[in-house]
């Protein structure tokens, strides 16, 4: 990949005020023709508002923007002119309508239409809507590109890999010649996203130029020419993509960041978890259709058995939607169980509450930390302290003093800025808000199982070193994990064995080692994405 030409994005000067945060500061930013462009940086950098004003989905309060050398009215930049200037965006969540076909969706708002003399214009306009026309176009290009996916399918029929692939033939079938791609690696199995490297690499040696915002400087080192590193609202450093990841690391938080993680071999103790043929409801499913087993896919968790021991790590990968959510929220308490058995320490747990699962050493760290894990409207002492209130109680009241000197040590050992226990936890980020999360489950008392889900999702690359860590000592100690993660590297680097979840069902269940195989990774790429349909038992 080489830069020809004049470049395809020039931004300069970008300011950009939200709220009291300036998310952009006086960025520059040059993005050459014909290259792959990362712009990376840590949670409230600046990146989505930089490329949301490059789009014209915000505008920067100061600064120039120029587009393949024409300069763009700062105050009249829009979605629809910058894509009729070449500029097309996928975001992170896809924009599309569920209920419409991948055809219907592209042309939306730009319907082709054909006049009775038979010309096919592609826009809004008098004559008859050609929709077979543009099916046509679309599955040229679809071959042209490798982006197979059937122009007649609906959009709620295809996996989240093909919605990808309609999002791209989306702004490529609008003449898009800058590809703005936010975290397009998100919620792809491996071998999609080796898939989409390829057909980068393929627009760029054709001419177009594609910016990736990120997160993975893994991905960044295998597909950028250049790197731009925001901190804080401010371009902090312009790197060549083959620079050492520590160096974008170290730029990214300001100081050397431990990017590998050091795993004593495993001491198993005794079974503290057993699953034994669990079976979850879907939505609009009976407790007894699912108990009757009524179809193999008529729950969101179909028959899982597996048992997790003291001073283990047991992973689960998949692609998000594969019974995740619902395993987790079963083993905590906070969903109905179809049927099956769930035993913690030998006891059944049909009945157990959430209280008294946390009483009996059973500890939660939610995917959604806000909305299940926090009371963002509260400090972070008292956040520290919810179910725990017991430890810190006296007759009729509670031991304030023993409530703040708890607090002080938590934020310490967890690094939990800023360092006040009387800080709202809404205005704290959400790194800090997650590792206020972790400190409250791992402290708790006689703690010996945690179920952990997504525990880096959103955070900064500094505090995941931190929680990294952490986990790894409460596995030393003898605390038996459950582990649910969208990132296969994150499993690669805490679980001693990961089981793969495809529609509710364990398919394959292999050592935390073997994601470190580049075949085996493959080949459990494949499995996540429905290549195997058989269960298994961990």
């Amino acid at each position: 990949m080489s830069a020809t030409g004049q470049p395809a994005l020039e931004m300069h000067g970008i300011d950009r005020r939200c709220g009291v945060t300036q998310a952009n500061d006086k960025v520059d930013l040059v993005v050459q023709q014909g290259t792959v462009h990362a712009i990376v940086g840590e949670n409230g950098a600046g990146k989505s508002t930089l490329m949301k004003i490059a789009y014209g989905l915000m505008r920067a309060d100061a600064g120039t923007i120029q587009i393949s050398g024409e300069a763009i009215p700062r105050t009249r930049h829009r979605p629809a002119e910058a894509l009729a200037r070449g500029v097309g965006m996928v975001h992170q969540h896809f924009m599309l309508v569920g209920s419409l076909t991948v055809a219907e969706n592209l042309i939306l708002g730009h319907e082709p239409t054909r006049s009775w003399f038979g010309a096919v214009r592609r826009s809004k306009g008098r004559g008859v809507l050609d929709l077979a026309r543009a099916e046509a176009e679309i599955e040229a290009l679809a071959r042209r590109y490798g982006l197979e996916v059937d122009p007649r399918a609906r959009i709620d029929e295809l996996s989240v890999g093909e919605q990808q692939r309609v999002e791209i033939l989306r702004i490529l079938w609008h003449g898009a010649r800058l590809l703005i791609l936010d975290e397009p690696t998100a919620v792809l199995t491996p071998g999609e996203v080796k898939r989409l490297f390829a057909l980068l690499r393929t627009l760029v040696a054709e001419g177009k130029t594609v910016v990736i915002v990120t997160h993975k400087l893994d991905e960044v080192h295998a597909i950028a020419d250049r790197v731009t590193v925001l901190r804080k609202g401010k371009v902090v450093a312009e790197l060549p993509g083959q620079a050492p990841p520590e160096d974008i690391a170290r730029a990214m938080v300001g100081r050397p960041v431990l990017l590998e993680v050091t795993k004593a071999p495993v001491v198993l103790g005794d079974v503290v978890l057993a699953v034994d043929g669990l079976h979850i409801a879907g939505r609009g499913e009976s407790r007894e259709a699912v108990a009757g087993v009524v179809s193999p896919w008529a729950a969101v968790v179909a028959g899982v058995s597996f048992e997790v021991r003291a001073g283990e790590i047991f992973g689960f990968a998949g692609v998000e939607g594969n019974g995740q959510t619902e395993l987790v929220e079963a083993l905590a308490g906070l969903r109905e169980v179809g049927a099956g058995a769930v035993r913690f320490r030998g006891r059944d747990l049909r009945g157990v509450s959430v209280a008294q699962r946390h009483r009996m050493g059973l500890g939660l760290v939610p995917e959604d930390r806000q909305t299940r894990g926090l009371a963002l409207a509260m400090s972070v002492a008292d956040n520290l302290h919810f179910g725990r209130l017991a430890e810190v109680s006296r007759p009729f009241r509670l031991d304030r003093q023993a409530i703040d000197r708890r607090a002080r040590a938590a934020i310490t050992d967890f690094d939990v800025s800023p360092a006040d226990p009387a800080a709202i936890v809404a205005n704290l980020s959400g790194g800090n808000q997650q590792k206020l999360v972790l400190a409250r489950e791992l402290g708790r008392p006689g703690l010996r199982c945690l179920v952990c889900a997504q525990p880096t999702r959103g955070v900064d690359i500094g505090a995941i070193e931190l929680i990294y860590t952490k986990l790894l000592a409460a596995r030393a100690a003898g605390v038996a994990i459950v582990l649910v993660s969208a990132e296969l590297s994150e499993l690669r680097a805490l679980a001693d064995r990961v089981a793969v979840l495809y529609r509710g069902r364990i398919v394959a269940v292999v050592p935390g080692a073997a994601l470190a195989d580049p075949i085996e990774l493959e080949r459990i790429g494949w499995l996540m994405a429905g290549g195997q349909s058989t269960g298994a038992r961990a």
